[in-house]
């Protein structure tokens, strides 16, 4: 099974030394992650970087140790997914989601990691919260 984690999973990570750090940084395997992220990152990178209180040296070393952990998705492997990954993300109230649903597609089997509970109003990809993933972690 492949595991997708969506942005607000690995933002909480960042931002705080917490159990969904511990879980990303001590799973065996990796994650995958659409290469969407590093454009969110780039969106995100001066908030999170204040919120989680770290200098930037840190900051940039947690985040290439979660990089680690992780097999980026490339566009041309999610790509031919984008329209059927649109529909459900438009579904569920959550176009900014589009990536994670596209990744997910691509991988049959896989779920995503995500606290966002509009993720669950659909019934074609298994979506975890954190609670829930440290059951199966």
């Amino acid at each position: 099974m492949h595991i997708i984690i969506d942005s607000n999973v690995l933002f909480s990570a960042i931002i705080k030394d917490s159990t969904t750090r511990r879980l990303i940084l001590e799973y065996p395997d990796f994650f995958l992650f659409p290469a969407y992220i590093f454009e969110e990152m780039n969106r995100h990178k001066e908030e999170l970087a204040a919120k989680s209180k770290m200098d930037e040296m840190e900051f940039h070393q947690l985040f290439g140790l979660m990089l680690q952990k992780m097999a980026v998705v490339p566009f041309a492997v999610s790509d031919q997914y984008h329209d059927d990954a649109q529909r459900l993300a438009k579904r569920v109230g959550s176009p900014e989601d589009v990536e994670f649903f596209a990744c997910a597609l691509a991988y049959p089997g896989s779920v995503i990691w995500s606290n966002d509970a509009r993720l669950k109003n659909q019934s074609q990809i298994r979506v975890i919260s954190t609670a829930e993933a440290m059951k199966i972690l």
